[in-house]
């Protein structure tokens, strides 16, 4: 009975609607097992990122998942753009995989706009001296966050000044700040197919704004501890890590409720959701943790998941300081300053966390971005911590590096990380 209450106390309570997609899921998950990815009532095999035909988007939207067999990655393959000054914060790839922009702690150096086949800087803008803001274009002070909407229109950046700046992502022109935030914007993020906007903040609250109207909505309150990262999807949510409060929190945007979700020793870092129903985060105490949404504690937790240092005689985890998600397939992506980056697979139905290959690269990885194909990988390289200075590796090179990626899919259960 004891053992029964556990478990009840760890289900997430759903709405009808949140079951009927789970089922849903479940359903088409069960199919793809069974060998092709064949809708029974739509009559056609469903590709990976596809919806299902006739159905709506956002919550009702289904996928189909993808699961990967990515080839070991070389590494003379991996390309580096080099041109800021201070180490890469974050970087986002526009929807049609054709751009990077890039943020750094580089005043002068704030934003950059890069063409991903030639390696070109297209854009530039120009930081500035605090309090200047309203006289010139850029940022005066580190970007810590950046989001670009789904129909790549706009480009969002939050940086240690509490400002949000509005940017036109083709001519790079800024066209609004929002302020309201306390402290310095860590995270932000578009709901997929909207204008809406998520921010997170060091004052920790998550705020809604509608970037279209040039509006604030709303703010929402929970967190007990700085927020370190926030990601969204298609759904009116989005999801939080709340660094050294110990928890992930779910923030049902239209009944302003929160749900918890706590499993990570340390401070959690960094958090992207994989689809609607799975999300991964990463904490200073070296562990990477798989959760479902319907689950208060993880799927699967990877401790030590980038070994551990040597520092002043005691034995320390490697911080996981970036997380990135090919969305809804199985692969994911982590960074520390381990000098590499890994990937991984979510095995068994997400139950597990399986290490696939390592790729080699030295200094702080501070974000990593799969382009939405999957056919490359983006790593932004500081010789710092995007959030401090605790340590400086001076061999490694302020950076992007686009790593490609090889594969071929299936629609069979996965395989071993060896036939991967």
């Amino acid at each position: 009975r004891r053992r029964e209450a556990a478990a009840a106390e760890d289900e997430v309570e759903e709405t009808p609607q949140e079951k009927k997609l789970r089922l849903a899921k479940q359903y088409l998950e069960e199919l793809r097992q069974l060998g092709d990815c064949w809708h029974p009532e739509k009559g056609k095999v469903l590709c990976w990122g596809t919806p299902v035909p006739g159905e709506e988007s956002g919550a009702a939207q289904l996928n189909i998942l993808l699961f990967l067999q990515v080839q070991r990655p070389d590494p003379a393959s991996i390309r580096v753009l080099r041109g800021h000054q201070l180490p890469v914060t974050c970087l986002v790839i526009s929807p049609d995989n054709r751009f990077i922009f890039s943020a750094s702690k580089d005043g002068s150096l704030i934003k950059c706009k890069w063409e991903v086949d030639s390696g070109k800087r297209l854009c530039v803008v120009p930081g500035g001296k605090k309090g200047t803001e309203e006289r010139h274009m850029g940022h005066a002070s580190h970007v810590l966050c950046m989001a670009i909407s789904s129909d790549g229109k706009y480009l969002a950046t939050g940086d240690r000044n509490k400002l949000i700046m509005i940017w036109d992502a083709a001519t790079c022109k800024r066209l609004h700040i929002f302020t309201g935030h306390r402290d310095a914007v860590s995270g932000l993020s578009f709901r997929k197919g909207t204008h809406q906007l998520y921010s997170a903040s060091h004052d920790r609250c998550v705020k809604v704004w509608d970037v279209a109207e040039n509006a604030y909505v709303e703010t929402l309150f929970g967190h007990q501890d700085v927020i370190t990262g926030l990601d969204s999807l298609s759904r009116e949510c989005c999801v939080t890590a709340g660094g050294r409060d110990g928890t992930v929190r779910l923030w049902k945007i239209p009944e302003e409720s929160q749900l918890v979700f706590s499993g990570h020793q340390g401070s959690i870092d960094c958090i992207q959701l994989i689809n609607e129903e799975h999300m991964v985060s990463g904490a200073d105490d070296g562990s990477l943790a798989l959760w479902g949404l319907t689950k208060k504690k993880p799927l699967a937790l990877a401790r030590q998941a980038h070994g551990v240092q040597d520092a002043q005689g005691l034995e320390q985890p490697y911080w996981i300081s970036a997380v990135a998600a090919l969305r809804s397939s199985d692969l994911l992506a982590t960074g520390s300053h381990s000098g590499s980056v890994k990937l991984w697979k979510c095995g068994e139905g997400f139950q597990k966390l399986e290490h696939l290959w390592d790729i080699p690269l030295v200094g702080f990885v501070n974000s990593l971005k799969f382009s939405a194909t999957g056919d490359f990988l983006v790593a932004g390289i500081g010789q710092e911590h995007r959030l401090g200075r605790w340590w400086r590796i001076k061999e490694a090179k302020n950076s992007i590096c686009i790593i490609p990626l090889k594969k071929k899919t299936t629609a069979s259960g996965p395989e071993s990380p060896g036939s991967s």
